[in-house]
């Protein structure tokens, strides 16, 4: 059975990833991981194909034992698993809690590596990985800091993932979209210093990034940009000393 995974798949890009997934016709199954039950089975009920709905909070190792267990279970091919779970907080390092800090790694790196790492024994050739990154990711962003490391980081990873994964024939795609129009802006100005980063241009949809990041994975391409903003913004980062790129964000991020 060709199954789809997609996490974080309660909102935003990953309920745009599992909407674009169904109507594919690639899969014959989607498994909707996210911790808001409701959301997913508002979500599956809308698709066409069968869902199985796994309410799971990727942060704690109780879940990943439980994924581990389905999968030797129900042993499927996992055509395409889309790594959406992931937050982001604004403000200085010292404007962050220990617990937001903490959770924005675990959830944004450690759980993506995990899902990823207990999905691939499952993958074949022409099976794919979409690790969603961010654009924020091609540089170090001062006010938005640790949420940029946590893109790099999966960028990085996703990168090096790919070369390791060539040869079964599985593609790995980074995802790095400019701000997208989700749940995301609530959640990371819902902070001690919301105003860190005042504006938000080059906003995209989810369903156009979905639909972007799917049509570069599915023609082998490494990093998907998404627009113009994006693909810009990486060029530049590595044209650019790195001290230039950090001062042009800190004027525009406070405009």
């Amino acid at each position: 059975m060709r199954v789809g995974i997609v996490t974080g798949a309660s909102s935003g890009l990953g309920r745009a990833y599992a909407k674009r997934l169904d109507k594919s016709g690639e899969v014959e199954e989607l498994w909707l991981i996210a911790r808001r039950e409701e959301r997913l089975t508002q979500l599956a009920d809308s698709l066409e194909k069968p869902c199985r709905i796994l309410a799971l909070d990727l942060t704690g190792e109780e879940s990943m034992t439980l994924l581990r267990d389905l999968l030797e279970e129900e042993r499927p091919l996992v055509q395409y698993l889309v790594c959406a779970a992931g937050f982001g907080k604004f403000g200085r390092a010292e404007d962050l809690t220990g617990e937001e800090t903490g959770d924005m790694i675990e959830l944004n790196c450690h759980a993506a590596v995990e899902v990823t790492r207990l999905c691939i024994p499952w993958m074949r050739r022409g099976s794919h990985i979409l690790e969603i990154a961010s654009c924020a990711g091609f540089q170090p962003l001062p006010g938005l800091n640790l949420y940029a490391a946590t893109k790099a980081f999966l960028l990085h990873y996703a990168r090096a993932l790919g070369v390791e994964l060539k040869g079964r024939g599985i593609t790995v795609t980074a995802v790095c979209p400019t701000w997208v129009k989700t749940e995301f802006m609530a959640v990371a100005r819902d902070t001690a210093n919301p105003e860190a980063v005042r504006h938000t241009p080059f906003a995209m949809r989810p369903e156009a990034v979905s639909a972007w990041s799917l049509t570069v994975s599915r023609r082998g391409g490494a990093v998907a940009a998404c627009n113009p903003a994006s693909a810009l913004l990486r060029v530049g980062s590595k044209v650019l000393p790195t001290a230039a790129v950090m001062a042009l964000w800190d004027r525009l991020r406070s405009m």
